[in-house]
Parts: structure tokens; sequence; C-alpha cells
């Protein structure tokens, strides 16, 4: 990645990070359907044994589409997002390093979720990535340059407390029956309407 020196500053090309993010969301969000998959040995000998097999997939299923729908949301959220800014920090840089890390990490964390949902612990793996990818998300926001500042700053801003909000319910609802936790990440649903609403509710008060 070229970065050119301005003074005694770094900064990089925003259009190239962008393109990047792009690259790797998309790898992201291909890797989470490959752990949802019939056993190697798996040798159906009529319909009902494959329908079986088909519908034992769901407890892997679950996960792959709340994975699927949060990094949607978050890759939605990012091109959303206006800066005129066509570069930006060595900081901004350092941080979006760590959380693009953070978003490789979802396709290895619904895996052992969805192999383990019954135990707590595969749960506050899973929930704490995304409670990690919401708060550097967070700091990212306050080190991007030249904002819009516009309702889709808002909505960003919703969809990230969105995500922290139903990680950290999840978390507590592991301690109750793990195996329903995950649904707690279905509140994510709500961050595109509850946004809108918003909306509304602002051009009516102005």
């Amino acid at each position: 990645m070229s970065r050119e020196p301005r003074g005694n500053h770094i900064v990089y090309p925003k259009a190239r990070l962008d393109t990047l993010s792009d690259g790797i969301f998309g790898v992201a969000m291909t890797l989470l359907v490959l752990d949802v998959r019939l056993p190697d040995d798996f040798a159906p000998r009529d319909t009902r044994e494959l329908l079986n097999g088909l519908l034992g997939l769901g407890p892997k299923f679950l996960p792959y589409v709340l994975s699927f729908a949060v990094l949607g949301l978050r890759w939605l959220s990012n091109i959303h997002l206006r800066s005129h800014g066509e570069e930006v920090s060595h900081k901004y840089t350092q941080w979006w390093l760590v959380y693009h890390l953070l978003i490789t990490g979802v396709p290895f964390t619904t895996m052992v979720v969805g192999r383990f949902a019954s135990l707590a612990p595969s749960i506050w793996l899973y929930a704490g990535n995304t409670i990690l990818i919401s708060a550097v998300s967070f700091r990212l926001l306050a080190l991007t340059p030249s904002f819009e500042r516009a309702d889709h700053l808002r909505d960003r801003k919703i969809s990230l407390g969105l995500l922290m909000l139903s990680s950290a319910l999840a978390i507590v609802w592991s301690f109750i029956n793990p195996s329903q936790a995950l649904w707690a990440l279905a509140l994510n649903a709500a961050s595109i309407p509850l946004g809108r609403w918003l909306g509304r509710s602002k051009g009516q008060a102005a």
C-alpha cells in the first residue's frame, strides 16, 4: 500500500484502503458458509435420510446467517458513511488494520459457535469479537477525516450500538441458555428501521 509523507506526517490514500476492505469483507463473508456442510462420510440411502441430514445442519446455519447479516451491515454502513477526505492518517490506518483483523476472525468464531453452541465459552468468543469490532469502529469514526455529518453518521452509530448491546446480551444469556444466546444478535436487524424511524421523527420535529 502506497503512502506519502506530508511534512512530519504519513498519510495513506483512503481509496486504496476502501478497495482492500471490500476484498476482506468479501472473503470473510464467503468463508462463513464453508462450515455449513454435510459430513464427508454422509451417504443417505433415501430421501428421508437426506432431509434429516440437511435439517441437522440447523445449528450451523443460524450462526452462518447471523454472521453474514452482521458483516453485511458493517460493510453497508462503511460504504454509506461519506467523507470528503481522500487521505487518512497513520493512526487511522493502524486502527483500520485492527478492525479488519477482527473482521477476518468472524468466520472462525462462527465455526466455533456453530459446532459448540451449547457451550457458553463459544458464545463469549463470538460476542467478544463483535463487541471489539464495535469498539474499534467507534474509534475509527473519531479518526475519519472530513465527515459529511448527516443522517448516515447517526445510522452508523445506531448500528454499532445495537451490535455492542446485542453481543453483551448474548453473553449474559449464555449463562442461562447457551443454545439460545446467539438469538440476541437478531436485534441487529432493527438498526435500519430504527434509523429510518429516528429520521422521520427528526424531520417531523423540525
